[in-house]
């Protein structure tokens, strides 16, 4: 209680809560980590709101992502939307 200070009452009916801003939150760019069989090889910086298709076509073009797939075949590539990116490739 307050009263000891010369106020009545409790403390949190005179304190309003901090309120927060969705705006002030919001990213302009994600750092998105890129696996090569589960394995942590790269990461890109995009948009927040980039499509699927762009996300998967840059991954494939990074240098550092190359230099792993580069004579292999790629099985599937899994995106996980604003998270990561996880490129299986088949080692022969």
């Amino acid at each position: 209680m307050w009263e000891g200070l010369g106020h009545g009452g409790w403390i949190i009916k005179f304190c309003k809560w901090p309120s927060a801003d969705a705006e002030l939150a919001r990213k302009d760019e994600l750092e998105i980590p890129v696996q090569v069989n589960g394995k942590l090889r790269s990461k890109v910086i995009v948009a927040p709101d980039i499509a699927e298709a762009e996300l998967r076509a840059l991954v494939l073009a990074d240098s550092k992502v190359q230099s792993f797939i580069d004579g292999h075949e790629v099985v599937k590539v899994i995106v996980v939307p604003q998270r990561l990116v996880n490129v299986v490739v088949k080692v022969s």
